[in-house]
């Protein structure tokens, strides 16, 4: 079968509505595919040749690169002068001229070599414009749809383009099947040999900062935010906030009535995970008990030098401060940027009165013995006194 050319001129335009492509970019593939396919029917594979369509006329003609020379040997890539000033009169020797060929149809082999070269070409041409597309889109949460899981690595469709989501950017224990439709962050738009993919993430820190930022409309206006993330995705997030306005809460503020607005990033993320948003402060020491939530803090004594801080804790908050598998001050220690030493406080000995001091309140409290206070009189004596007194008082009157 033949390849009619006027039928594939006529063909661009279908071409570029079908594949919702620019017609520019059709017409330049097709051009590619006929130059091909007149090297295989008409001339040599190693020739430089480029056709030309007139979308008009659906006329079609091939220039050849022919080097000028004074002696031809091979006819395929040279030209004597004479021929030459015939294509261009400054056609000069050792330089090159254009030999215009005008085709009208292909053998069923160059046809064939051109239909390959054409959907190579349209195929790079679609990824290219879609690249273009979602290269305006990194840094940004984009939805799409798990096309197959292949091992640890996760393949998508997301609009018309693929991409993949290394088992370092995944959720842990987070498990996906073909067709689930999900929310990932585009980090990157990578060209490899077999064309460019998008590079997606759901376990990085800036996933949750997007998803925060689609819930927080008051980050948009700057009234607060996200100053640091430090994340361990699928276990727990810490979350540094901060506000730019005076009265707003940010702590509050992310958070929402009722938690309605971090409730909405953990369910994209999996209940499983959890977040704490704690509040950042310039001054380091504040910064690094916040950070510590929900430790209660004695005090932190800074090491600018080696970026290091040792953080005294009551000994009953030692455990929360540590957190499970040391997961708390590890993020915590992310989060600011130090290296936190957590120790309990040391607890202070029970102090115990001096000796003497016993003694001497002793002495003071002692009871006088009973020999050495004056003896109390019997009842009969005091009975006896009494009468003499009354008979006394008797005779003086």
């Amino acid at each position: 079968m033949e390849l009619e050319t006027k039928q594939l001129v006529m063909a661009v335009k279908a071409i570029a509505e079908e594949k919702n492509l620019p017609e520019s970019v059709v017409q330049e593939a097709v051009e590619q595919a006929l130059a091909a396919a007149w090297r295989r029917d008409f001339g040599d594979r190693d020739q430089e040749v480029r056709s030309q369509i007139n979308v008009n006329t659906g006329e079609v003609v091939v220039f050849v690169t022919k080097e000028v020379v004074e002696t031809v040997e091979d006819e395929d890539f040279e030209m004597n002068l004479t021929d030459a000033k015939k294509i261009d009169k400054d056609a000069a020797i050792g330089g090159t001229v254009e030999k215009k060929e005008k085709v009208e149809s292909f053998g069923r082999v160059a046809a064939q070599t051109a239909k390959q070269v054409i959907l190579q070409r349209l195929r790079e041409a679609e990824r290219e414009i879609v690249m273009a597309e979602f290269e305006d889109k990194i840094n940004t949460v984009i939805s799409g749809t798990v096309t197959r899981v292949e091992g640890r690595l996760i393949r998508l469709e997301l609009n018309k383009a693929q991409g993949i989501m290394p088992a370092s950017e995944q959720i842990q224990n987070e498990r996906y099947y073909p067709g689930q439709r999900l929310k990932v962050y585009l980090k990157d738009v990578e060209r490899g040999y077999r064309g460019a993919q998008l590079v997606v993430s759901r376990g990085c820190p800036e996933f949750i900062e997007s998803l925060f930022s689609a819930e927080v409309p008051e980050m948009e206006n700057g009234a607060v935010a996200i100053k640091g993330i430090a994340r361990e995705a699928g276990v727990r997030s810490k979350i540094a906030v901060a506000s730019n306005v005076q009265g707003v809460d940010p702590v509050g503020t992310f958070v929402g009535g009722h938690g309605t607005r971090v409730q909405a990033v953990m369910s994209e993320i999996g209940e499983q995970e959890k977040i704490d948003i704690v509040v950042w402060a310039d001054e380091s020491k504040q910064y690094i008990t916040n950070a510590l939530s929900p430790t209660e803090v004695t005090n932190v004594i800074i090491d600018e030098g080696h970026k290091k801080a040792r953080v005294i804790v009551p000994e009953n908050q030692l455990s929360v401060a540590i957190g499970k598998s040391g997961q708390n001050v590890r993020l915590a220690s992310k989060l600011t940027g130090y290296e936190l030493d957590i120790e309990s406080e040391v607890q202070k000995p029970e102090i115990k009165e001096p000796v003497e001091e016993v003694v001497i309140k002793k002495e003071k409290a002692k009871v006088v013995p009973m020999s050495e206070a004056p003896k109390l009189k019997k009842k009969s004596d005091l009975e006896s006194s009494l009468l003499e007194a009354v008979e006394e008082h008797g005779e003086e009157k």
